[in-house]
């Protein structure tokens, strides 16, 4: 027999649980995987034909005379700080402790085609975006708006974005930081999110234009560090790697719970946290991509979606790839099954540590902070353009010191609910988007289009 809740808390924390796995249920996965391949042959499978290109240009020109608070490069990096958070982290040793290794191949599996929905996402936040008196907005309630006359749809995106942004990055990002700081260097809970706070508040209080020449340092930094620790410890476990690879296909296409970590994982499991952790990693769907390249100093919508795509690739299939295969490789996925289950950040801080002694944990500690911290001043931007769209400019200075303030709760807040609420306000996000980016699916074809007859 269950255990049913009893105190408040718990019970809160399951309706959101309950809410989370209603509105992200096999029909929303199904609907994701249908619109990326809708969009993946529309646009004439833009992210495999164009990747070399893609990989090739990611820095880009700067056009002085172009609308745009960022340059290219700050812009990719921006959106590259603001994607690659703790859920590269936290998130997919997450997906891996919860549904087994076959939640790996869904990460690549959702990757691959995710590629071609962020690219339109990017595109048509270029497209669409308005060059205000004072300020450019840019997002999926531009596009629905000006594109498709939907200004309620447009105002209903916001409206979730805004409240998502709020109640989401603030919590899920201080939540894995505070909690890798305090089980690596037992540094109290409180104090890592008053610390989070004034840096973040620092950050963004000049807008975005401070944010991207933070992120344009650190987004690079981050991702090196991480890479190099990650091949650390995946050379020194070598052998394992095969085995471990053969698990992930096994357990991806498995109905049974055989190759689980848990009792009752099977394929749906698999798919389940694999795909819902990968949309977390990546992103795509959710319509921050339209936000952040609408704001690059470019006049070309195709070069900010060619951006786009190397920025799913670096997060689906380097940065979580190196979390997963980490922590299964070294096989902290299986540590204290039936007993207290390593989770989170702290699974991959594990991993790390087994292959480094003494020194692998606080490699983890510094990228987590790092990840999470371009993330969270990346998201306050996302959230900012938002609510300017629905109360206009006089929102800002209140939703940047509201945003910092709410840093500190999330970093002492449970983390089960965290992500349960995380998972529930991004799906609701990327309903309205989708109808978007379908409705406009021809513009994006039409600028692909262009593109390829201006190089021939």
């Amino acid at each position: 027999m269950n255990k049913q809740p009893k105190t408040f808390g718990e019970i809160i924390g399951a309706a959101i649980q309950w809410a989370s796995d209603l509105v992200f249920g096999p029909w929303t996965i199904a609907l994701l995987f249908f619109v990326g391949l809708f969009l993946t042959i529309r646009l004439g499978f833009v992210q495999f034909v164009y990747f070399g290109e893609a990989l090739r240009a990611f820095f880009g020109a700067d056009e002085a005379k172009a609308k745009g608070a960022l340059s290219p490069f700050q812009t990719f990096m921006t959106a590259l700080g603001a994607t690659i958070g703790t859920g590269n982290i936290a998130g997919v040793a997450t997906a891996i402790v919860t549904g087994g290794p076959g939640a790996l191949f869904w990460i690549w599996a959702w990757g691959l085609i995710a590629m071609a929905v962020k690219f339109t996402e990017a595109v048509l936040g270029v497209h669409y975006r308005r060059d205000g008196e004072r300020r450019l907005l840019a997002g999926p309630m531009i596009y629905l708006a000006d594109g498709l006359n939907m200004h309620r749809l447009g105002w209903m995106y916001a409206f979730v974005a805004g409240v998502a942004a709020l109640t989401t990055t603030p919590f899920t990002q201080p939540n894995s930081i505070a909690d890798v700081m305090n089980s690596q260097w037992h540094i109290p809970k409180l104090a890592t999110g008053i610390c989070l706070a004034i840096l973040a508040l620092l950050t963004i209080i000049g807008g975005v234009k401070s944010i991207g020449r933070a992120l344009e340092k650190l987004a690079p930094l981050k991702v090196l560090l991480y890479l190099v620790g990650g091949l650390v410890v995946l050379l020194t476990h070598l052998t394992e790697i095969p085995g471990v690879l053969s698990m992930v296909f096994l357990g991806a296409l498995n109905t049974d719970a055989a190759l689980g970590g848990t009792a009752g994982v099977g394929i749906m499991v698999a798919m389940r946290y694999g795909i819902a952790r990968g949309i977390y990693a990546n992103e795509a769907g959710y319509g921050t991509a339209a936000v952040v390249y609408g704001a690059a100093r470019s006049k070309d919508p195709f070069q900010q979606g060619l951006n786009s795509i190397t920025e799913v690739f670096i997060v689906s299939f380097v940065t979580s790839t190196i979390s997963a295969l980490a922590i299964l490789v070294t096989g902290v996925w299986k540590v204290g099954v039936g007993e207290k289950q390593l989770n989170g950040a702290a699974a991959v801080a594990s991993s790390f540590e087994a292959a480094m002694p003494g020194f692998g944990g606080s490699v983890v500690t510094v990228c987590v902070f790092l990840f999470g911290f371009t993330a969270l001043t990346g998201w306050s931007y996302y959230g900012e353009q938002s609510l300017e769209y629905i109360v206009g400019p006089k929102v800002v200075v209140p939703y940047r010191w509201t945003y910092c303030a709410l840093i500190v709760l999330g970093a002492t807040s449970k983390v089960d609910i965290v992500w349960s609420w995380g998972d529930l306000m991004n799906s609701l996000q990327i309903f309205p988007n989708l109808v978007g980016i379908i409705g406009l699916s021809g513009v994006a074809a039409k600028i692909v289009q262009d593109h390829k007859r201006q190089r021939t």
